[in-house]
């Protein structure tokens, strides 16, 4: 390391800065700004000569964190891009999006805060943008092979842009207008704003990676035929089938799961016309589910002007700090304050929802309990209900696998327990040269996840039509290396 006793000299850890409440609320733009140089060199420097680097054991692309840490903190922009996109090909989303399970691992964490990992991250790609060392990288022959990648998140991308770079012509297929599946229309602009995901597929075209919108697999086109065109396919189609909570008056006008709001509230914030939209002006928002996507219905419910938003999560409020079951290097489930939360709304936790009442067909109001632990099940607790007004109810209660659209009729894959696209150790269905990555095969989870798996699943594709790879396939379905590969 350029400075072994950084982490000695500075001992405070410094985050970016986020814009005042009062004044983001009002707009739809990134939440935070960049930060002071010197402070992220500083930041940067507090990375420790540590031996083993765990924060490598913590994500799942293995990025070379270390070492990026240090050209940061010798203020080598340029070696710090390449040495991030040697091991991430997409670091302005994971920057911006991902729960840094590094930091979690950081050695540095045993006894002091974690090194800022995600923020010098996001820095080293902006700074790169803004300097133009983001250029494409075509390939130098073409194999011949054809790949048809269906979906076009965070592992589809990722799966596109290995295969193309090794010359295979690949066309990535998606169902909505434009591409980037929940990066697009489910991440609210003040998170991530589209223009990183617009300048990322400017590179992918460049390279030769062809965009097939408003193309539903499955009807539009049909399985089958994608697998008679091409010689492999990649089911890349996510973990969308929302999980519901069927309880009296689930029927009620004003209860919606969450994608329903957030997607054509980011059409709307991209410009677009969206009929019938459901706005939160003026009414009592209730949220259940005290995740990601609960804190994204929360912040569009701010900008739109609600007059109260209430969260509502039926278990325990987690610890602040980590608990003896969750040692480090682990990733902890920690009482998390994101940029939303900072913005208003009420947080409640052992809070059972037993029923949505109303009037005439419209939801009024949500009938809650306490939360009691009776034989290891949650349940309501007799006595403790109450009514909290609610003119919109968001499920943000997860999602439940992937949408079969015709996958096991017309390729015969087959779905395992969990709702997800089974697979094997090479990501490759029951159905010879069909492969799936990302959430459709191992359930809803991260977005490094999803880039992870991508591009350890189009190390397996490159394998399947050429015999051996030499693209880097950073996990197995398992969580494990594929060492052969």
């Amino acid at each position: 390391m350029a400075d072994p006793r950084g982490f000695l000299k500075v001992r405070q850890r410094e985050t970016q800065p986020r814009r005042p409440v009062p004044v983001r609320i009002m707009d739809w733009k990134e939440v935070y700004e960049a930060q002071e140089k010197g402070v992220l060199k500083s930041q940067a420097g507090r990375c420790m000569d540590c031996g083993v680097p765990f924060c490598h054991q913590g994500c799942p692309l293995g990025n070379l964190i270390p070492e990026w840490n240090d050209l940061v903190w010798r203020d080598k922009g340029e070696e710090a891009i390449e040495r991030l996109h040697a091991t991430n090909n997409f670091p302005e989303w994971t920057g911006r999006l991902c729960p840094a399970p590094c930091e979690a691992s950081c050695v540095l964490g045993i006894n002091q805060p974690a090194v800022t990992i995600k923020q010098v991250e996001v820095s080293i790609i902006d700074e790169a943008f803004d300097n133009g060392w983001v250029n494409p990288l075509p390939p130098t022959r073409l194999t011949g092979k054809t790949v048809a990648v269906v979906g076009s998140g965070p592992a589809g991308l990722a799966v596109a842009q290995q295969l193309t770079r090794v010359g295979h012509t690949v066309a990535v297929y998606e169902r909505d207008d434009k591409i980037g599946g929940l990066l697009r229309y489910g991440i609210p602009d003040f998170k991530m704003e589209k223009e990183q995901v617009d300048r990322r597929l400017e590179q992918m075209k460049a390279e030769g990676t062809r965009f097939r919108t408003g193309v539903a697999v499955g009807t539009d086109v049909t399985w089958e035929q994608l697998r008679r065109r091409y010689d492999a396919v990649v089911v890349a189609t996510g973990a969308t089938v929302p999980r519901d909570l069927p309880i009296p008056g689930r029927g009620l006008e004003g209860v919606h799961y969450a994608m329903d709001y957030l997607v054509p509230a980011n059409r709307v914030v991209a410009g677009e016309q969206v009929e019938n939209q459901i706005h939160a002006k003026g009414k009592h928002v209730v949220i259940l589910g005290g995740g990601d996507t609960g804190a994204d219905c929360l912040g569009t419910a701010h900008r739109h002007g609600a007059a109260s938003v209430t969260t509502l999560a039926i278990g325990k409020q987690p610890s602040v700090e980590r608990t003896p079951n969750q040692p480090w290097p682990t990733f902890p489930t920690l009482f998390e304050v994101a940029s939303a939360h900072e913005e208003g709304g009420e947080r409640t936790y052992l809070a059972s929802t037993v029923e949505f009442v109303g009037e005439n067909g419209k939801l009024t109001g949500v009938k809650v309990a306490e939360t009691e632990f009776v034989d290891g099940k949650r349940l309501p607790k007799a006595g403790t209900e109450r009514i909290i007004p609610a003119d919109l109810v968001f499920l943000s209660l997860g999602f439940t696998g992937a949408e079969p659209a015709g996958i096991t009729e017309q390729v015969h894959a087959e779905f395992d327990g969990r709702g997800n696209v089974a697979r094997d150790g090479y990501y490759m269905t029951n159905t010879e040269g069909v492969f799936v990555a990302g959430d459709a095969g191992r359930g809803q989870s991260l977005i490094v996840w999803a880039i992870a798996e991508g591009r350890a699943c189009a190390a397996a594709v490159d394998k399947f039509l050429m015999g051996t790879t030499i693209l880097p396939a950073p996990v197995a379905p398992t969580d494990r290396a594929i060492a052969v590969l």
